[in-house]
């Protein structure tokens, strides 16, 4: 069952307030969207571009999985995107780049965010936070963005509205939920890297302290990202700027 849908005119951040209201003791699964937000924030504290007209919206959740298995709802969420944008975008113009960036024609479209703590109940309350550029792609960005309206097949004009793209993916989210819960993670990460490029080409991995050049060599079974170093070595990624292909290092740098 797709969970409710609030759907607020402007907040902060969707995040903020699913965390507000996880702290608070709220149990019901939810998803909180907004039509904008006015403090959107990215990965690693970066400020999330809130034009009017794309997708900003939360999932809130409990689980009983550990915090390392529960982070696996990143691939779900990545996966949930694709199926948003592949019912409205030109065919096969969708992927997925390591470990949640959904791109659109190989440029990203999405952002993903999740946060977790300990709810009262015992459980980890989850917020996933996603956003998806349908109609305007924002500037200025580390790196090139594009939206889903550049993208569009050629018997839609316009991208969904916000309420109809909220639907789309909270039940995209929810098949998506009911597979790992009830299969577990395989499944979801075969589909997820059925979608995903670069996982056997050159690859350079930014991880704040260091930076790791090597060859990509496929994902390990909890989603990790397998690199093989110079040396032969094998380095296993859970979370870092990832570049791949032929020019992963000039853009690494």
């Amino acid at each position: 069952m797709t969970p409710v849908i609030h759907l607020l005119d402007e907040i902060d951040s969707t995040n903020a307030e699913a965390r507000r209201r996880a702290e608070a003791g709220e149990t019901t699964i939810q998803w909180i969207v907004a039509r904008r937000q006015s403090a959107g924030r990215g990965r690693r504290g970066r400020e999330w571009n809130s034009d009017t007209g794309n997708l900003f919206a939360t999932l809130l959740t409990l689980t009983q999985k550990s915090p390392a298995e529960a982070a696996q709802v990143t691939f779900l969420a990545a996966l949930a995107v694709a199926d948003l944008l592949d019912a409205f975008a030109a065919p096969g113009a969708v992927s997925i780049k390591w470990p949640n960036d959904v791109l659109i024609d190989g440029v990203k479209a999405c952002g993903i965010l999740v946060e977790s703590g300990a709810h009262t109940s015992g459980a980890l309350w989850l917020a996933v936070g996603i956003g998806v550029n349908l109609a305007h792609a924002p500037g200025g960005t580390e790196r090139p963005a594009t939206s889903l309206a550049a993208h569009l097949r050629s018997d839609i004009a316009y991208p969904p509205p916000v309420e109809a793209a909220a639907t789309v993916l909270a039940e995209a989210f929810a098949l998506w939920m009911e597979r790992w819960d009830s299969l577990g993670f395989q499944p979801v990460l075969d589909a997820w890297t059925a979608r995903t490029k670069g996982l056997d080409g050159p690859c350079v991995a930014r991880l704040g302290h260091e930076t790791v050049t090597g060859v990509a060599d496929g994902v390990a079974a909890d989603g990790a990202l397998r690199l093989r170093t110079a040396d032969g070595g094998l380095r296993l990624i859970s979370a870092g700027d990832v570049f791949f292909g032929p020019d992963a290092h000039e853009r690494a740098a």
